[in-house]
């Protein structure tokens, strides 16, 4: 136990310093975009004297690394400032936006997860047969289309030609879960077909690596059916590279949604992202950021410690 302790704790703190890394080069990548910020939140009328109390006023007069650590140290407490367009706290502007993100994510992780992996079971069971091949000519084509043509590919059958799901996935606290589940499975299964795909393709892999093993040999030659020599024998080992492709696509279904939430105007963090960058309001812009880097790299973590806990030989790297 203190060996899974003391290797998470390594990890955690790599994944601190790498956070930190991060929010240094997201501060001061937005301090280099050509422009000025209070010429751009003002306009071109705005004059000199208004300028320069909006410089004041936003801190733009201070060096940029005093400004960076004014803002690392607000952001450790989730104190991102205030937006520049609409003057609310940054923290509240994006909350329920990366809840409505998070919802999204694990709608599409409930339906992808047992789904893929079951495919790559079956698809491990029946190799090199026809239902092998398809698949694989499938799942390759859908992780190699972009989310934006996936999506609007189901747009134009799903909300056009056959009207089965709104084509918009607008959000209200008055909808019920239901209603809330048919907004948003247009873009939830957009996530699910492109994570779905890489996530079978790895279950696949994984398994035929453990098949030539002889303790599988052992199992075959007992006479036990090929479905548990797999199911019983083959994917309690085969675990911790699965875990690990699991994880990642999750952090891909969190930090990788902002293509997704623009196609279908999803209220999520992503279209906050897209609309901050357009509207040059940078706090809201340097949050998201490191929401997403932050949530990228606690599930890399996951990973890693879900990884130890399955396989018992990287508890003991000796």
């Amino acid at each position: 136990m203190g060996d899974i302790l003391g290797l998470v704790g390594k990890r955690l703190g790599l994944g601190l310093i790498i956070l930190l890394v991060i929010s240094i080069i997201i501060f001061f990548m937005v301090e280099l975009l050509p422009g000025d910020i209070a010429q751009a939140v003002l306009g071109q009328g705005a004059t000199e004297e208004n300028l320069r109390a909006l410089r004041e006023e936003m801190g733009l007069n201070q060096p940029a690394i005093v400004r960076y650590l004014d803002w690392l140290r607000g952001a450790v407490m989730f104190d991102f400032g205030n937006s520049i367009v609409t003057g609310e706290s940054v923290a509240n502007t994006i909350s329920e936006r990366f809840i409505n993100t998070l919802f999204l994510a694990a709608y599409a992780a409930m339906i992808a997860v047992p789904v893929s992996i079951v495919l790559g079971v079956l698809v491990a069971l029946l190799r090199n047969s026809i239902f092998d091949r398809v698949a694989n000519v499938v799942s390759l084509s859908f992780i190699s289309s972009p989310e934006f043509f996936l999506g609007y590919i189901l747009i134009l059958y799903f909300a056009v030609k056959w009207s089965m799901f709104p084509a918009i996935a607008s959000l209200s606290n008055d909808m019920s879960f239901l209603e809330l589940l048919q907004r948003a499975f247009l873009p939830a299964l957009t996530l699910v077909l492109v994570v779905m795909a890489h996530m079978m393709r790895m279950t696949r892999a994984a398994i035929i690596n453990l098949l030539a093993s002889p303790y599988i040999e052992m199992a075959r030659l007992k006479g036990t059916p090929p479905w548990k020599v797999i199911v019983r024998h083959a994917l309690p080992n085969a675990w911790a590279p699965i875990i690990n492709v699991v994880a990642l696509n999750l952090a891909y279904l969190i930090t990788g949604v902002v293509l997704v939430e623009v196609v279908f105007v999803y209220p999520g963090i992503g279209q906050a992202l897209v609309d901050a960058v357009s509207k040059r309001d940078f706090p809201v812009v340097q949050a998201c950021c490191l929401i997403f880097a932050a949530t990228f790299i606690l599930l890399n973590l996951a990973a890693d410690v879900g990884a130890i806990l399955t396989n018992p030989r990287l508890r003991h790297p000796k």
